[in-house]
């Protein structure tokens, strides 16, 4: 059976397998040796997502995943008292969010890759722009997010993962290296661009390929076809020549 890489997080998840999404080009990696699963939620936050836990990872399973992606935070940081402040959540929460996640995650397998990412930074003219684009004159006069404290909301993430020995990908921090990020990488100034995606895409690749799920080193789930005899093709789907 496949081994299984779970993406879970928010819109920018969601969005993931969209044409030139990063979890689309990911499953293009892996394909015929795991299965890249979806599991993005536009507009969720942490509080929110510990609902899906145990739906999307029962404790009881006979096949958890072997990898999980943990991609949440761009919503957690809406600003109170601004248009998105339903979403909001504190940073100590968030971080005890992300917590319980692991947590729950490494009780369906305890050696499951678990990798956290950061919520990417937030142009903020440039949700401005969306904003104006979609209600005219009736637009907010305030970002409801802000880069800043979007920042604090990755340093949570990233600081939890060095607390579990967990690996990471400092997003706010890695795009903001680029100049021009914020029309290079955002397309609203909060979801991503094609080149946004391939900055998540190269990232993530680097830490599975770091870590033991490097899909060059991957065997195929079946024989490659020039491995069929023509003659004798059931040669080739033997169990006992199978490594699967």
């Amino acid at each position: 059976m496949r081994p299984q890489i779970a993406l879970f997080g928010d819109s920018i998840t969601e969005q993931s397998f969209r044409p030139g999404g990063w979890g689309a080009a990911l499953a293009n990696n892996y394909s015929r040796k795991a299965d890249v699963l979806v599991r993005g939620y536009g507009g969720y936050n942490t509080r929110w997502a510990l609902f899906l836990l145990h739906h999307l990872f029962p404790l009881n399973s006979a096949n958890p995943p072997a990898a999980v992606t943990i991609f949440f935070g761009a919503n957690d940081a809406a600003i109170l008292g601004r248009q998105s402040e339903r979403q909001h959540v504190p940073t100590d929460e968030y971080k005890e969010n992300l917590r319980k996640m692991v947590l729950h995650l490494k009780g369906c397998s305890p050696t499951v890759l678990v990798v956290l990412i950061t919520p990417p930074p937030v142009d903020e003219e440039g949700r401005n722009a969306y904003a104006r684009s979609l209600y005219g004159e009736k637009a907010r006069e305030l970002p409801e997010r802000t880069n800043e404290v979007t920042g604090l909301y990755a340093k949570q993430c990233i600081e939890l993962a060095k607390e579990m020995g967990l690996r990471s990908i400092d997003l706010w921090s890695k795009m903001q290296e680029t100049q021009g990020w914020q029309k290079k990488f955002l397309s609203d100034g909060l979801h991503l661009t094609p080149d946004g995606n391939a900055v998540v895409h190269q990232e993530v690749t680097k830490v599975f390929s770091e870590s033991w799920l490097s899909p060059v080193e991957m065997p195929f789930d079946f024989p490659h076809h020039s491995q069929i005899d023509g003659k004798n093709p059931e040669k080739a789907f033997d169990q006992r020549c199978l490594s699967l």
